[in-house]
This record gives C-alpha cells, sequence and structure tokens, in this order.
C-alpha cells in the first residue's frame, strides 16, 4: 500500500502489533501486537516476529511487576525529557518498586543486556527483542504522560488505531525511515530523549483537544520507534535485514 497521507518528519519508520491483553487498572497497554510487530520488521530486526512477546511477558503475574515498569514512564512531573533523565532512569531498569516506570532506563538497559551476553559468547539475541518492544513503546504518547483519567480511558483505543493496517504499510514505514547515527551511550539517550519530547508534547495536545490520535499522528510515532531501533542494530553491530 503506497502512502496513506502526506507525513514528513525527518524521515521516518513504522512497527504495528496487535495484542488485546486484559490487566489492572494501574497497568499500561502500549502499541497492540501487530503494530509493535511492523516497527519490528520495518526497522530491520531478523527477529520482528517476536517483538510483541514482552507483553506476553508482563501478562504473567509470575512477571508483571517487574516488566511492566519497563514499558512506561508516566512522568508526574510533566518535565521536559532529557538525556540525563533517561540516563539517570538505567538503575532503575526492572525495579518492581519503581511506580513511575523507566522505559527510558530499560532501552538502554536491554542493549547493555545485549552487548554484555555477546561479549560473553552466549545467545544474545532475545535482550534485543525486548528493546524492540520498549523502543516501539517509546513513541507512544500516553506512555509517555501522566496516568490520569484520560489515559486510562483513553489508552487501549490510542494502542490500536492503525492496528488493522499497520502490517500493510511496512514498506511505507520503511520507506518513511530516517538516519540516526549512535556511536554512544550518551548519544542512545539523547536520541531516547528527542523521541520522548515527541511522544510527550504529542500527549498533551491530544488531552488539550481531549481526541484520540490520528492514523496520520500515529505512523509519524511510530516511524520514530522504527528509526531508532534500527540505529540501536547498528550500534550493536547488527546489520537490518
Amino acid at each position: 500500500m503506497e502512502q496513506p497521507f502526506s507525513l514528513k518528519f525527518r524521515g521516518m519508520s513504522f512497527l504495528s502489533v496487535f495484542m488485546v491483553l486484559f490487566f489492572n487498572a494501574a497497568e499500561s497497554y502500549g502499541w497492540h501486537d501487530r503494530t509493535h510487530l511492523a516497527i519490528a520488521q520495518a526497522s530491520g530486526f531478523e527477529r520482528w516476529y517476536s517483538a510483541a512477546a514482552p507483553d506476553v511477558v508482563k501478562s504473567r503475574a509470575a512477571f508483571r511487576a517487574i516488566e511492566e515498569k519497563n514499558h512506561y514512564f508516566n512522568n508526574n512531573a510533566e518535565k521536559p525529557v532529557t538525556a540525563e533523565m533517561v540516563l539517570g532512569q538505567t538503575e532503575r531498569f526492572n525495579d518492581p518498586e519503581d511506580e513511575e516506570g523507566h522505559l527510558y532506563g530499560a532501552i538502554i538497559g536491554s542493549v547493555r543486556d545485549y552487548k554484555e551476553l555477546k561479549a560473553s559468547g552466549k545467545y544474545a539475541d532475545y535482550p534485543l527483542v525486548f528493546c524492540a518492544h520498549y523502543a516501539g513503546d517509546l513513541s507512544m504518547p500516553l506512555h509517555n504522560t501522566p496516568y490520569d483519567t484520560f489515559n486510562k480511558e483513553r489508552h487501549s483505543i490510542n494502542d490500536g488505531i492503525i492496528e488493522c493496517n499497520a502490517l500493510n504499510n511496512i514498506g511505507f514505514i520503511q520507506r518513511s525511515i530516517y538516519d540516526i547515527r549512535i556511536e554512544s551511550e550518551e548519544d542512545l539517550a539523547a536520541e531516547i530523549a528527542r523521541i520522548a519530547e515527541t511522544a510527550r508534547k504529542l500527549g498533551r495536545k491530544i488531552r488539550k483537544e481531549n481526541r484520540n490520535m490520528s492514523q496520520a499522528e500515529v505512523y509519524t510515532q511510530i516511524i520514530h520507534s522504527a528509526s531508532l531501533f534500527r540505529a540501536v542494530l547498528q550500534y550493536v553491530g547488527r546489520n537490518p535485514c
């Protein structure tokens, strides 16, 4: 399917995943499964078909407390996201007591896990599966803003805005991916902060206008995610497919 609408923004790329998992009211959902899969496939990740797996993990009670906090940052203070803020979250990766969440630190933590396993000669792909998912969640506005009444009432609807057509538009997403150069963890933190800010600002906008995202807005966001994860693959020495 060719470009379904006009989209311009430093280039971009998209990933879609559908999966409706029912959790308690305090839990964030994330893009649905097919949207996550689309993001990962468009980015060139050979294990794109596993990109929704982290949501499956957090659906199990035994793992939920640890894993769910890796999928969002509520930013209750509504502060602009900086690279320093991102790096500050790394020590909270997998912390079940961190109610505000630490999505940004989880992206860096999963990259560190991959590099550590790779250096030890062990099978290292699974941390990248988690990273693909977290990179997808990064562009979702309601994963970067307070979990208030607006967020709770509209979260699932906004997770699935493009669920029915995401996998049909992988070519469009790939053509829209823009170049990101990551040569250090500091570079990665800066890019995470930049994309988080696009999501946070869009979250504020739809709150102010009391509405859901448009399909065009969702594609704009997921293209950020696909572009970032493609850059992560290159950064860790994995050539995107």
